[in-house]
């Protein structure tokens, strides 16, 4: 039967559901990542093939660990989609506070083997994950090369990315920065935090910010190029027009940076449209 709900409420079914999540991350995580790709809006990962060579997104990837002494052994990455990412999953657990007999409130006691969020030890815990990941990527075959993305997942609770866009696995740092690269589960809802986790699924390249970057300014480039042509045959001098885009692009600058007030210079212009008489020579 075809789930006809509208999408803002599967979104809000899916972030209630996972947030009371327990249970240990072998027997959730799976499930989680095929549902959270619906959110996204990306395809599942595929059936594993007997040739791994042909796994190209797949949950247990199997890579050989060297041990540098002749012994290799197999693990097994929790999801992997060549060119894109390696993912590792964990699952911690929240305090649950109850009151005793006296009315005094205590915490109860994790469930073992899990790491309680908000301590020291769940931060080490993922940054073990994110270890264990760095691992993975350096034992793939030379042939896929290393992933752009690492992608550390607390089922039900977040995600946190690390990006090395040289793709030389030696500079792998948080994504986009150290502030915002943990995902919680609430942050789904937003739709910029959903389109991130789709490129990093289907084309993590182009969240490169050199490149974004670079694209901008070439757009701006050209759009400055066609206003000074536009300008020139309008009748004023190049060497005019020149100083006067440089002087606005200055002003512009100072604008952004709040050395003069914010939007003034904007303001300025939006209100001489079909008033250019009182526009200054």
């Amino acid at each position: 039967m075809t789930d006809a709900r509208p999408e803002p409420e599967k979104l809000t079914d899916f972030i209630s559901r996972w947030a009371s999540s327990g249970a240990a991350e072998r027997a959730n995580y799976q499930l989680f990542l095929c549902e959270l790709c619906d959110v996204i809006g990306v395809p599942r990962p595929e059936p594993a093939k007997a040739d791994s060579s042909q796994n190209a997104y797949v949950f247990e990837h199997p890579v050989l660990f060297d041990d540098g002494f002749g012994h290799t052994t197999t693990n097994f990455i929790d999801l992997y989609r060549r060119g894109a990412f390696i993912l590792e999953a964990k699952q911690g657990s929240d305090k649950e506070a109850r009151e005793d007999a006296t009315g005094l409130k205590v915490t109860k006691k994790a469930r073992k083997g899990t790491a309680v969020r908000g301590t020291q030890g769940w931060d080490d815990a993922m940054l073990a994950a994110r270890g264990q990941a760095e691992l993975y990527a350096k034992s793939l075959p030379v042939s896929e090369g290393w992933p752009p993305f690492l992608v550390i997942v607390d089922v039900g609770h977040s995600i946190e990315l690390f990006a090395d866009f040289s793709r030389s696995g030696k500079t792998y740092v948080a994504f986009p920065d150290a502030l915002t690269h943990r995902i919680r589960l609430e942050d789904l809802a937003s739709e910029a935090i959903r389109e991130r986790l789709r490129l990093v699924w289907t084309d993590p390249l182009t969240l490169d910010p050199s490149k974004r970057s670079a694209k901008v300014t070439r757009e701006v480039a050209e759009r400055l190029a066609d206003l000074a042509k536009s300008l020139e045959r309008s009748g004023h001098k190049p060497e005019v027009v020149a100083q006067f885009l440089m002087r606005c692009i200055f002003t512009m600058f100072a604008e952004d940076v709040e050395l003069l007030p914010k939007d003034s210079f904007k303001t300025l212009l939006e209100g001489r449209r079909g008033k250019l008489s009182t526009f200054p020579d």
